[in-house]
């Protein structure tokens, strides 16, 4: 984690930890303490769970400070219930029994008929009917929980622990062989294996979460219009419209709609946009630049008492990559990076750069990572030159803090 030379205080917080599950004797648990993460000894049954994550804070570095030291114990509270059952190869149970000391093995289907004799295919009732759940689908589902969780935590603290912001979350879990990429925010994971670029992220902005946004406002008739305190629009125009262009037709778009058609112009229509501006400048109500991620319990519109809140999500997007399906060389690697990295680079320059110094040392040499890391973190900021930080090629470069973590598979 780097502040890049260019400001007071560091907003961006990373973790790393290896995490020991610890099989939860009854229903009722608390959080493990960090003491609790040890060696599998005196009977105890669990896994580990290795853990990355980077938290890129904003209006303050405290939402990203506290989710730091705790969404990977609320990722491991989660799992705990799912120790048996990911061990298993048998399907996940629909429904666990009372005790969940019981395992998941006991039966957890109704018999369809008192002796529970075959019943053709074509008499079973329709609510007999399962969904097919996998074990990656449960591990997706604690990761999207620990998330949730991690919210009201922050909520409670924000006072006494003074609290400042929010932050976007990105973090990775590599367990039983599979990686889960959980990101909330505009952060960014790709994975290089053989040269190829594979992305595992995708980025939370106003633009790209246009519709959801607005789907905040579905009908019947906006429900909760207070939201927006009657001084934005739910309706997306190409630009602002001036007064005098009231009664015209204009193109407009709303929730509904991907593509553009015309509509007159109406008084309500000069109210500022929801979403203002585009690309890396577009904001929610003219104030935030994310749609997801963790805290921003405090955060209004700049001299008013709305709150950006109600629109921000905390859960995240998991995507999954299966190590045990490819054969991996010393030069495959997970890059996870702040927005700090990715506003003056693409993935492909990164990739670049990841092969280029990886071959400049031995296979076996464990430095070669974070000299990935710090290399592409030196070449983000830039060097300050008469007309600032500038890159190799004379563009700006970041301003931002800039952290990066290159993972070898």
């Amino acid at each position: 984690v780097i502040n890049a030379g260019k400001s007071q205080h560091n907003e961006d917080q990373a973790c790393c930890e290896v995490v020991f599950v610890e099989r939860r004797p009854s229903l009722r648990g608390r959080l493990p303490s960090r003491e609790g993460s040890g060696e599998l000894d005196g009977g105890r049954k669990g896994f580990y769970f290795h853990y990355w994550a980077l938290f890129d804070g904003h209006a303050g570095s405290g939402a990203a400070v506290m989710a730091s030291k705790r969404l990977h114990l609320h990722i491991c509270e989660q799992l705990r219930d799912l120790v048996d059952i990911l061990q298993d190869p048998s399907p996940p149970p629909i429904c666990l029994p009372h005790d969940a000391r019981a395992g998941p093995t006991e039966p957890s289907r109704v018999p369809l008929t008192e002796d529970d004799g075959d019943v053709p295919n074509d008499a079973v009732p329709r609510f007999h009917l399962e969904k097919a759940v996998s074990h990656e689908s449960l591990v997706i589902g604690a990761i999207e929980n620990a998330f949730k969780h991690m919210v009201p935590q922050i909520e409670r603290e924000r006072v006494s622990q003074r609290l400042s912001g929010g932050c976007c979350a990105l973090a990775a879990v590599y367990l039983m062989g599979k990686f889960y990429v959980a990101n909330a925010g505009d952060s960014r994971a790709i994975i290089i294996r053989n040269g190829e670029i594979i992305p595992m992220s995708r980025e939370f902005t106003p633009e790209t979460e246009r519709q959801r946004l607005h789907r905040r406002f579905v009908p019947p008739a906006f429900l909760r219009p207070e939201l927006l305190g009657k001084e934005f629009t739910h309706l997306e125009f190409p630009r602002r419209i001036q007064p005098k262009e009231l009664g015209r037709k204009m193109l407009y778009r709303d929730q509904s709609m991907n593509g553009w058609a015309y509509k007159k112009i109406e008084e309500d229509d000069l109210k500022f946009p929801l979403i203002y501006g585009e690309g890396k400048k577009a904001r929610v109500m003219a104030t935030i630049g994310v749609t997801r991620g963790l805290g921003d319990h405090d955060l209004k519109v700049f001299s008013s008492n709305i709150h950006i809140k109600p629109f921000l999500s905390c859960f995240p997007e998991v995507r999954v990559y299966d190590l045990t399906q490819y054969e991996h060389c010393p030069d495959d690697v997970l890059v996870l990076g702040t927005d700090g990295l990715w506003d003056v680079t693409n993935d492909k320059e990164v990739a670049g750069v990841v092969m280029e110094v990886l071959t400049s040392y031995e296979p076996n040499d464990p430095c070669r990572y974070t000299m990935v890391a710090q290399e592409l973190v030196v070449r983000s900021r830039g060097v300050l030159k008469e007309r600032g930080w500038r890159l190799a090629n004379d563009k700006l470069g970041s301003g931002d803090d800039i952290s990066v973590f290159v993972i070898p598979l």
